[in-house]
């Protein structure tokens, strides 16, 4: 049985197939995720509180109410596993893209967040509008969870088009 499975720095067999994430389907919430979605908020929050009363600049209610469903849908099934598209990483490579381009792309959202801070742009906005859906594909592709791609792209069209709206 253990032919079946990578061997990972020697590791028997279930402890390859729990870094593999095979395992990581049996529980109902998925820590990595949460962890994920803890870290894009944190900045969020932190704006939010020291920029008070800002305007939706936006009046397309449908693209308005198409970021949200977007939005909290990525952030429901990245934290928890609801039966539903969810395969878990089909083998290590996935496991390691899966965290390593987390990483990258976690560094990139915050260091992002802290020059918007000191000065607002554009630029600087579309690509918070970016870094996070391409953590929630990025989840998505290298779990196999499908339903997740396809709410992270609805999320990702349509935080673009509002964000573009909000210009600053």
């Amino acid at each position: 049985m253990v032919d079946n499975y990578m061997m990972i720095g020697g590791a028997d067999g279930p402890t390859s197939v729990f870094i593999a994430g095979e395992l990581g389907n049996t529980s109902w919430l998925n820590i990595f995720g949460l962890i994920i979605v803890a870290l894009i908020l944190i900045p969020n929050i932190i704006y939010a509180i020291a920029v008070k009363g800002q305007k939706n600049k936006c009046k397309n209610m449908f693209m308005n109410i198409l970021e949200q469903i977007g939005r909290y849908a990525c952030m429901l099934l990245m934290i928890f596993n609801v039966g539903i598209a969810e395969f878990g990483f089909s083998n290590v490579a996935l496991f390691l893209a899966y965290l390593f381009g987390n990483a990258v792309l976690l560094v990139a959202y915050w260091v992002v967040w802290m020059l918007y801070f000191k000065k607002p742009s554009f630029g600087k906005q579309i690509a918070l509008a970016v870094i996070p859906t391409a953590i929630f594909l990025l989840c998505g592709v290298t779990m196999g969870h499908w339903l997740l791609v396809i709410f992270a792209v609805v999320f990702g069209a349509a935080h673009v088009y509002v964000t573009c709206k909000n210009r600053v």
